[in-house]
């Protein structure tokens, strides 16, 4: 290909984008004169360099268009839906051809689906071009013509202007000269100010280059490796002092040059957000919804390497928006919304990473459904799923093969599209986040790295190891001296926690994640400290044993035999020349079994129900062999003391009959077990509500009812609903969503249950 037909496609291409903009701007406001202009500028450009080069078949449908496009331009037609579907056609077949031309050096054929393009442009015109054809109507008094024999005598009349011709007619250029003199000033106007426009445009064009991406990459790559000498020299001369401004000024040069190849491959995020008007369009029309697009931070710029890999993401979260979330109008009309569901795109810079958010206002994710259907496909066991919580549910959307559509269609369905929404997006160091509430919408997040190449990290030490840990992640450090390694960390169910300025922090151990034989921090002799990171709506803190000055990092891929082990998001060279390995944040946490923390969930949701549990609340102090536990006060409805022959089974599930109803009863402490060889001894059942249903817990004393300090889930995998500090002690809190139901078919009765005791 040569480099004329090269620059034509680059330049097409980008004036197809720009002309599928307007298009869909125009529908919007079908009066907008610049748009439709611009439409045509960029039509008329393809179909003129095409004629040069020789494309007769991009050129005869860039005339239709153009043909159609100047009746918008002249007036005569009115952009209306049936028009701009048309145009977007036109566009997609240009498109195509294009993309023919640059694959295979020629435009390909098509005679079938060029005929029905032209003849679909060619029927949107006929109402004009049937009215011109038509002969003006003459009036009978036109017809009718005096005698000049009986006019009367007098002076001479002007003469009589022609009535005017119908709106629908195409009417002759008036010559300059003809006009009068405010119409000539303003023509004068015109013709100055295109002028200016033009040469404002040249002086554009002259003042940009365009780049191969290839090239930047190598650049970028470059500079990659000029950072790692930096690193290099500023160690190296540090002790030096009549090196010490040498290095100082390749520091600066360094960074600057690096700051500079970046801003040359940064790339507003408008450049895929343009591509979703057209989409929403076509896609709303498809399922009979109507929905406003808004569109936020299109300035917000990204590293073009990454726009790239977010548009199949992007694409997947909003067709999963229009056909999961926003409901048809008659659903929306019934429910008291706007029969108009509204898209909102939004980008946003938050330090180092760029946040887009995908949010609609339809129907939200049913969390029961989720569950339902994630235990009905096999992807989690049922008692797992009923230990989840609200937040945790909602990540299995994005398990492979996971869908709620009811059937396959040709938009969802398959359980592939949340799947490569989170794949493409963690493959490019992002993070993806949702966040729903039934029958007001879903947020999904895509928080994505600015750049992949160099980042800032700050150098920990552990097993005599260096490791780095993005500093994008990190909210801050916590010096633990040797004397008081042990006594600020607190333990419930084997999982440390640590008292952070008087909430609860789940601790990871840096050393025990390498090697399990580990003893932990129970055998620790020297300072550690303490990393509080935020990973994917995790908080917690990553105990390392040292620290080191933070670097610039130059980012590589790790080796297959190294992704395996889930702990590591890439490789780099220190200033020290040593090897490291980066640590990723999310994958710690997911392997030290880190959940979301109720801070986190609370402060996503906005519920009261949720937000409530940073207050203080009243509970039921009580003693399950030997462990102390909290149970809601506002959830207990009755304390029963009874013998343990009184407890009765429905297979091997506990139960107990309360007001006519069998109760299942929870004994994960195992007071029911050790009590089975005295069917005498008594127990104590704490009969609670959770929900719509009762429950039972198994205790073995009732201590006291107290206040709880501060309520903090620990954002630990526990079996607990939390912790509380009770009386200054930290006691966990019964979580009675665990306690299982009993089968849909055990009936309600006690005459029920006395037939199946025998």
């Amino acid at each position: 290909m040569d480099e004329l037909t090269r620059e034509f496609l680059i330049e097409s291409q980008e004036g197809l984008d720009r002309t599928e903009r307007c298009l869909t701007d125009l529908e919007e406001h079908p009066g907008d004169a610049a748009l439709i202009a611009d439409v045509f500028r960029s039509v008329h450009t393809i179909k003129g360099t095409t004629g040069f080069l020789g494309f007769s078949r991009l050129e005869k449908l860039a005339h239709t268009g153009e043909s159609l496009l100047g009746l918008l331009r002249d007036g005569k037609l009115a952009a209306n839906a049936p028009i701009i579907t048309g145009l977007l056609q036109l566009l997609d077949a240009l498109r195509s051809i294009l993309k023919t031309i640059e694959a295979e050096g020629h435009e390909g054929e098509g005679a079938e689906s060029d005929t029905e393009i032209v003849s679909n442009l060619e029927r949107l015109q006929s109402p004009v071009l049937e009215a011109a054809a038509k002969p003006a109507p003459r009036t009978q008094a036109s017809s009718a013509k005096p005698h000049p024999a009986h006019k009367p005598a007098g002076p001479a009349e002007p003469p009589t202007p022609p009535p005017p011709a119908p709106a629908d007619v195409p009417q002759p250029p008036v010559a300059l000269e003809s006009a009068s003199a405010p119409q000539a000033a303003e023509l004068s106007d015109v013709e100055a100010n295109r002028t200016r426009t033009g040469a404002a445009s040249t002086s554009a064009v002259e003042s940009t280059l365009r780049v191969d991406v290839a090239l930047l990459n190598r650049m970028m790559n470059l500079v990659g490796e000029l950072v790692l000498t930096r690193n290099q020299v500023l160690q190296a001369t540090s002790a030096d002092p009549k090196m010490t401004l040498l290095s100082r000024r390749l520091d600066m040069v360094t960074a600057d040059l690096r700051e500079s190849v970046m801003k040359a491959r940064m790339q507003p995020v408008s450049n895929v957000f343009s591509k979703m008007p057209r989409m929403v369009r076509d896609l709303a029309q498809s399922l009979q919804r109507r929905v406003r697009l808004q569109m936020e931070g299109q300035e917000t710029e990204l590293d073009k390497s990454l726009l790239e890999a977010i548009k199949d993401p992007l694409t997947h979260a909003v067709r999963n928006a229009l056909d999961h979330g926003i409901e048809p109008s008659a659903v929306r009309e019934a429910a008291g919304k706007d029969p108009e569901g509204t898209l909102r795109l939004r980008a946003m810079q938050e330090g180092s990473h760029v946040l887009i958010e995908v949010a609609d206002d339809g129907a939200g994710i049913a969390v029961d459904r989720v569950r339902a259907k994630a235990t009905e496909r096999g992807l989690i066991s049922a008692e797992r799923a009923a230990l989840l919580s609200e937040r945790e549910l909602l990540q299995l959307i994005f398990l492979p093969g996971f869908s709620t559509a009811k059937e396959v269609t040709n938009v969802s369905g398959r359980g592939v599209g949340m799947d490569v929404v989170r794949t493409n997006v963690e493959k490019i160091g992002g993070k993806v986040e949702i966040d729903s509430r039934a029958g007001k919408g879903t947020t999904l997040r895509l928080r994505i790295p600015l750049t992949l190449a160099i980042i800032p990290a700050l150098i920990v030490r552990s097993v005599r190891q260096s490791f780095a840990l993005p500093q994008g992640a990190l909210s801050e450090l916590v010096h633990v001296p040797a004397e008081q390694a042990a006594s600020p960390i607190e333990w419930i169910e084997d999982t440390p926690l640590y008292r952070l300025r008087g909430k609860l922090l789940p601790l990871a151990f840096l050393d025990r994640l390498l090697d399990s034989s580990n003893a932990g921090a129970a055998e620790r002799d020297e300072d550690s400290f303490i990393a509080v990171l935020d990973a994917d709506g995790r908080r917690f803190g990553l105990v390392v044993d040292g620290l080191a000055d933070p670097e610039e990092i130059v980012v590589k891929p790790l080796s297959s035999a190294l992704k395996g082990i889930g702990l590591y998001s890439g490789a780099t060279v220190l200033g020290n020349g040593d090897l490291a390995l980066i640590l990723d944040p999310g994958a710690i946490a997911m392997k030290a079994g880190v959940t979301m923390s109720g801070e986190e969930e609370a402060t996503h949701a906005g519920d009261e129900e949720h937000t409530e549990l940073s207050a203080g609340r009243d509970f039921l102090l009580v003693e399950a062999a030997g462990r102390r536990a909290a149970v809601a006060l506002g959830d207990v409805l009755r304390i029963e003391q009874m013998p343990v022959k009184r407890i009765e089974y429905v297979g091997m599930r506990p139960v107990i009959n309360f007001e006519g109803q069998l109760l299942p009863v929870d004994d994960t402490a195992g007071v029911l077990a050790a009590a089975q060889g005295d069917p005498e001894a008594l127990l104590v059942v704490v009969v609670c509500r959770n929900g719509n249903r009762h429950v039972g817990i198994v205790v073995s004393h009732v201590l006291d009812v107290a206040a709880g300090s501060e309520l903090v889930e620990s954002g630990t995998n526990l079996r607990t609903d939390g912790v509380t500090l009770l009386k200054d002690c930290v006691t966990g809190i019964v979580n009675l969503g665990g306690v299982a139901d009993l089968p849909a078919d055990a009936g309600a009765t006690n005459e029920w249950s006395a037939e199946v005791l025998q």
